[in-house]
């Protein structure tokens, strides 16, 4: 049995070409290492089957689907009904990820407002949670949430984040959570910490978003959702608790927030 504390990786992308060799191998790593669960989230719309079977295959594995805001210009548009169809399979527990990217992306910014409010519809109407990606989009994004929101509440984790502390403020005050990744624990992120530690400690999730951003000691290589670990003890540290006590935290954040996982009997 394994003694170590039970966490989870609540955003990870296991169906990129970085795993094809070895995937079994990773997922076992990460079960070795405490990692109970893995939440793989699938970027285009168009690979929803592959991913999906992935969660059959692995027990520890769930899944998310939703249109990256990086490629909504070359993939079909979503459609709510598509979204809501995908929603039904069992170990399917999230919409997204979506979002708004201006930093790589601000030419498609139109069309990338379009799909957010289709996925954030998708999450009103299926009362999933929503996985938001923002970057360089801080004013955009938070208008668009806030006024969604207050035309149909949902839930909402903001995916890896390190957005400023104005959107980390408007995110806490819609009830969602924020999700702290390995940016998190790189020594030039003092800033970024300082946001983490004045939000509510059972509002914060922590995730990989492998194969990128592994946390130190594995920067510059390949990240698994074994590195959650990594990123946790520094989540520890900013909220002044034992490893132990934060990784039980943030499952019953994990819980509270993706509730269907409840459903499957593995919480």
């Amino acid at each position: 049995m394994n003694s170590k504390p039970s966490i989870s990786d609540s955003h990870c992308h296991l169906d990129f070409p970085d795993f094809n060799e070895d995937l079994s191998e990773v997922i076992n790593a990460a079960l070795e290492n405490g990692v109970n669960r893995m939440v793989t989230i699938c970027t285009r719309l168009r690979n929803e089957p592959s991913v999906r079977k992935m969660s059959e295959d692995y027990e520890a594995v769930y899944y998310a689907a939703g249109n990256h805001p990086m490629s909504v210009s070359s993939e079909p548009m979503a459609h709510l009904n598509e979204l809501i169809k995908i929603s039904k399979h069992p170990k399917f527990i999230a919409i997204g990820e979506t979002g708004l990217d201006y930093y790589y992306t601000s030419d498609t910014a139109t069309i990338q407002k379009k799909s957010l409010e289709i996925h954030i519809n998708a999450a009103q109407e299926t009362n999933l949670p929503l996985i938001i990606h923002a970057r360089n989009a801080d004013t955009d994004i938070a208008e668009i949430l806030e006024s969604e929101f207050k035309n149909s509440p949902f839930s909402c984790v903001m995916h890896c984040f390190s957005s400023s502390k104005k959107l980390a403020v408007k995110s806490i005050d819609l009830g969602f959570y924020l999700s702290m990744s390995g940016i998190a624990a790189f020594p030039k992120s003092k800033e970024l910490r300082e946001i983490f530690s004045m939000v509510p400690v059972d509002r914060i999730l922590v995730e990989t978003d492998s194969p990128y951003l592994a946390p130190p000691p594995f920067r510059g290589k390949r990240n698994e959702p074994a590195y959650v670990v990594n990123t946790a003890r520094i989540g520890a540290e900013i909220f002044e608790l034992s490893y132990e006590d934060f990784a039980l935290q943030t499952e019953k954040n994990f819980n509270s927030l993706f509730k269907k996982v409840l459903d499957s009997g593995m919480s």
